[in-house]
């Protein structure tokens, strides 16, 4: 009779082993999952209602609409002009404000998209507005308006001229060379 409950708390000992070491190394493969987690992958899994600061300093409350390789759009809520869009460099973010459900569910696990705007770049969605000719301010430390004449790799080059206006002969006040690095996003009016 005395074997039988020793051999019955042996068996349950070694179950009670296998059970944390297998918690152990879940845990161990979620901190792996995790560590390899980009800021990309947090905000595709955060709420669509977003809240930036940014490197300048600025706050930016806006609906996240799509999310690209290396930038983010949406509509604007707070910051600028509601209502507006926005195109946010993911490089200009300094931090999202996100609620305890929030935060936890933007580390949990994503099913793969095979969405195209997620391969473009931040140049790329630029090169699109200047392609339409759409007026753009740049905000930042020092904001800029205009119309984007031509994108390169990480610097654009802008039409300056006043909100509202067309970059027509006698609007432009000058052209001026912005790298991607000197503004924070930029605003569609």
């Amino acid at each position: 009779m005395r074997f039988d409950d020793l051999f019955d708390d042996l068996e349950s000992q070694l179950e009670a082993e296998q059970g944390a070491e297998r918690r152990d190394l879940e845990a161990e493969e979620e901190r792996f999952r995790v560590g390899r987690l980009e800021l990309r992958d947090r905000i595709a899994a955060a709420p669509r209602a977003l809240d930036l600061a940014l490197r300048a300093g600025g706050r930016l409350r806006l609906r996240r609409m799509a999310l690209g390789r290396d930038w983010l759009n949406g509509e604007v809520l707070e910051g600028a002009p509601a209502g507006t869009g926005a195109i946010v460099p993911l490089h200009a973010i300094a931090g999202i404000e996100l609620d305890g459900d929030a935060i936890r569910g933007s580390v949990r696990p994503q099913p793969p998209r095979a969405d195209l705007a997620q391969r473009l770049s931040f140049a790329f969605a630029l090169r699109d507005l200047a392609r339409r000719r759409a007026p753009v301010i740049l905000e930042g430390g020092h904001p800029l308006s205009g119309t984007i004449d031509r994108v390169g790799r990480d610097h654009l080059d802008l039409a300056l001229h006043e909100p509202g206006s067309s970059p027509r002969h006698g609007t432009v006040r000058s052209w001026r060379v912005v790298p991607f690095a000197a503004f924070d996003w930029v605003r569609l009016p």
